[in-house]
């Protein structure tokens, strides 16, 4: 897939002619609601075959035509190089498609094994309906190379509207994780209606994943994890908890979600996963953790000190890093998940752990601040199509911010109150894709389901085959 960004006075027809595909195609791809009123600088999914690339540095054309099974000539004519024996890094390329034209008596499984493809991922590509009936002279786009990774999403939807959710995307995920069960200062789990949810993931071959977490302040006032991390009776008691509903719902695995854990109790935080290692992997179950975005070990706050990067990369079995929120609901306008911060984070966690247990974190939701910003003051949060609708409604061009690679607006309500919008859109999918790819992530984690965001979801399946 390729991204277009509007341009003033372009139409879906004219955006449509000048690939060559089907207004439908990019309508249904985009979740475009309204096919006839474009923004500019509103970014697009092309359903064509092909991908893009960011040039690394020490990259060479053979290198990167190596990596997506393309011809090196085919590369340079895609992109018009002049001089393909230069290359700049962090220029982005154009990978087209490969095409192969049938021959008589050739099946696919022949031509899977001639590109080093699967025979299922040419069905896909082509929309094949009787892979057994291949006609001679038939072209057939051949599925460029992709990393595979694993794909994980948090929801806290209601459980049958999770249930639907998890149904409707099962090929693009890997683990679904109701949030969240959480833990009071007696050690004991609070229900959660998730029942709908896991039974969809087994039913769509999606891992279901418990999902734990504490409040900040117990009833009376005190940090609920300093009560349970300092007592060695509460923590087996939350073991034991954590278990009897894991066997009983069908869970396999965990997520630890501990947060606003006190300094001090970094050492017993780091004792807590190993215990629960040592529980759950004699029966078969994963244990992972989701940590704060730190960029440094000794980096400040009481978000950050007890999450200990080294240890819960040496002890679990992987961590999701929560790169999101610096666009905070209660702090000023800024984008939420800015890849220059999100990058910081990585470069760090690549030094204590590895990549093949580092999954990052992407929120997909908007945010919408009231200008000028009142401190406290609540941003309110909808989706991805919400805010391209708002800035059709109040008439605001998409801006684009290089450094954090996020998408703005800003506009005037009937009240005449100024507002600044972030969100994502397909640019900003497309570089956090390449950030995991860049560092070779064993996945990406959503938070969270229920806010419609169709190009990315798009975008995943051509970058990524996901593992099931």
């Amino acid at each position: 897939m390729l991204i277009h960004v509007v341009r003033s006075g372009e139409t879906l027809w004219q955006i449509a002619a000048r690939y060559k595909v089907n207004m439908n195609g990019i309508v249904q791809s985009n979740g475009l609601q309204n096919p006839n009123q474009l923004l500019v600088g509103q970014s697009l999914v092309i359903p064509v075959p092909g991908t893009s690339h960011i040039v690394k540095y020490g990259e060479t054309l053979w290198s990167i035509s190596q990596q997506y099974g393309v011809d090196i000539n085919s590369i340079i004519q895609a992109n018009q190089l002049t001089n393909p024996s230069i290359l700049y890094p962090g220029s982005k390329l154009t990978i087209p498609a490969r095409i192969h034209v049938t021959t008589a008596g050739e099946t696919l499984s022949k031509i899977a094994n001639r590109y080093g493809v699967t025979v299922q991922a040419i069905i896909d590509e082509n929309q094949i309906q009787n892979p057994n009936l291949i006609y001679s002279g038939t072209r057939l786009t051949i599925p460029i190379k992709k990393p595979t990774i694993e794909v994980n999403a948090y929801t806290y939807q209601p459980d049958q509207a999770a249930a639907d959710t998890v149904k409707e995307l099962s090929h693009l995920l890997t683990y679904i994780s109701p949030f969240a069960y959480l833990i009071n200062e007696n050690g004991d789990l609070n229900p959660a209606k998730d029942e709908l949810t896991i039974q969809s993931a087994k039913t769509n071959n999606v891992i279901p994943m418990m999902s734990i977490t504490n409040f900040t302040s117990s009833a009376a006032g005190s940090n609920v994890a300093h009560t349970l991390l300092s007592s060695p009776e509460l923590r087996e008691k939350v073991l034991t908890n954590m278990l009897r509903i894991m066997d009983k719902k069908g869970y396999k695995g965990v997520n630890i979600d501990f947060e606003n854990v006190l300094p001090a109790d970094r050492e017993n935080y780091n004792l807590f996963l190993q215990l629960t290692v040592d529980r759950l992997h004699p029966k078969g179950y994963f244990v992972s953790t989701a940590v704060a975005p730190k960029q440094s070990a000794t980096q400040a706050g009481l978000l950050y000190e007890a999450h200990d990067y080294e240890a819960h990369g040496r002890i679990v079995d992987f961590v999701v890093l929560m790169t999101y929120e610096w666009g905070y609901r209660l702090g000023p306008p800024q984008a939420i998940s800015p890849l220059n911060q999100m990058r910081r984070v990585v470069e760090y966690a690549r030094t204590v752990m590895p990549a093949e247990k580092i999954f990052l974190g992407f929120q997909i939701y908007a945010r919408d601040w009231l200008l000028p910003h009142v401190k406290g003051q609540e941003a309110e949060t909808f989706s991805t199509q919400e805010a391209i609708a708002r800035a059709i409604k109040y008439g605001a061009s998409i801006q684009y911010d290089d450094t954090t690679q996020s998408p703005f607006f800003r506009y005037v309500d009937e009240k005449g109150r100024g507002h600044e919008v972030w969100f994502e859109d397909a640019r900003s999918a497309q570089a956090k894709f390449d950030l995991a790819k860049e560092f070779n992530l064993r996945g990406i984690s959503y938070w969270a389901l229920g806010y419609p965001y169709p190009s990315n979801w798009s975008l995943l399946g051509s970058n990524f085959n996901i593992k099931k």
